[in-house]
């Protein structure tokens, strides 16, 4: 047998009476993993490793500050801020950046006051920080929107009437609209007062119509700090489809950069709430199952957040969350490898055989779960023949 099998983490030494070294898994192991599976937007995993290493060492002030960031593009935004709070409070007060990325996560809580309050205090205490330009940049931006006058708010009636109108409309006939100054100043209120739906259209549309005036439409859209990240990245391709040569300003990281669109990718996705009707129904039933340990759910979870970060943006609708719940824990059971059937599951969350199979064969093309498992059958008996 060879020794790809031979597991991670062992050593062969040459002292017959000592076959295996475990190696040291230390504060930077945990890291470095963290931060490797952060690059390669496996947000999960990168969660997981890096709570491990302020497990091992709580005062590091790195591991918590890329703990913070990381929940911050994980969408869990209040978790991120009781994290850089932390930071600045018990471990390191000259973190003033921590207060810039807290008014960031409070304006896309739609807590304006708070971030307002939070920008004030980062340029207070630091006034010609790395992030200075940007924080008075923000707090212009907020005092000219107080300026403005919001009796003209943008209504449900007016979101379906727009909404029902741009369906009527075909590529010339938008282009001939766009050169209306009316029509545009109705399409970017509506691009950042109307609903998720009614925003993702006319961004299609701005693509579409391939005007100067869409495109600048568009390229102001992704340097806005407080819109969904989602449609930030809907928009970022609309704009690299039109011309992937050029560049874009766009917000990103806390802060404003410029952007290559021939080579950017989709980022993380931003957390859904039937992804969330998914998870809730695996710990549900798991629950109610003798078989499951803690470490399981946490397994169950990195499982579903990876298949979705490797099929983001191409998600596939979610019509029914009983069926990928059960092929989540199906993937799960094989991984762990555990004798429980597609038929058990399917019984379990009251749906048919072939869902079940279907669904883990979806995750399993993107994931690989059969070879994993086949990895971990082999090195359970490569340790069991060190034993020997």
């Amino acid at each position: 047998m060879g020794r790809a099998d031979r597991p991670k983490g062992l050593l062969k030494t040459e002292d017959p009476s000592k076959k295996i070294i475990p190696l040291t898994q230390d504060l930077n192991y945990y890291f470095q993993k963290g931060s490797y599976y952060h690059r390669k937007n496996k947000l999960s995993k990168a969660l997981l490793f890096l709570k491990r290493a302020i497990e091992i060492e709580p005062l590091n002030v790195k591991s918590h500050y890329r703990l913070a960031c990381l929940l911050s593009q994980s969408s869990r935004l209040r978790e991120a801020n009781r994290v850089f709070k932390h930071l600045v409070k018990n471990l390191d007060p000259e973190l003033t950046e921590c207060y810039y990325l807290m008014a960031i996560n409070y304006g896309l809580m739609d807590d304006m006051d708070r971030a307002r309050r939070y920008l004030e205090k980062y340029l207070q205490l630091s006034p010609d920080g790395i992030m200075a330009e940007e924080a008075r940049d923000l707090l212009m931006v907020m005092e000219e929107n107080d300026e403005e006058d919001y009796i003209a708010v943008f209504t449900s009636q007016e979101n379906d009437a727009l909404e029902q109108w741009l369906g009527t409309m075909d590529r010339d006939s938008l282009q001939d609209n766009f050169t209306d100054e009316t029509f545009s100043s109705l399409l970017q209120r509506a691009l950042y007062q109307g609903s998720d739906r009614l925003k993702e259209k006319i961004i299609q549309l701005c693509g579409r119509t391939r005007s100067d005036a869409g495109t600048a439409l568009l390229k102001g859209f992704v340097a806005n700090p407080w819109i969904r990240e989602r449609l930030r990245q809907v928009a970022l391709l609309e704009l690299k489809n039109n011309n992937p040569d050029s560049r874009v300003q766009l917000f990103s990281g806390g802060r404003l950069v410029e952007e290559e669109l021939a080579g950017y990718e989709p980022g993380a996705p931003v957390w859904q709430k039937e992804w969330q009707e998914v998870l809730d129904c695996i710990y549900c039933t798991m629950s109610r199952s003798p078989s499951y340990r803690e470490k399981y759910y946490e397994d169950a979870r990195a499982i579903w957040f990876d298949f979705i970060n490797e099929i983001y943006p191409k998600m596939p609708r979610i019509v029914k969350p009983e069926t990928w719940s059960a092929g989540v824990e199906y993937c799960l059971a094989r991984f762990h490898l555990m004798g429980i059937t597609q038929e058990q599951l399917a019984e379990a969350y009251g749906v048919s055989t072939s869902s079940v199979g279907r669904r883990y064969k979806q995750i399993d093309t993107l994931l690989k779960i059969e070879q994993k498992a086949f990895r971990k059958m082999l090195a359970l008996l490569a340790h069991h023949e060190f034993d020997g």
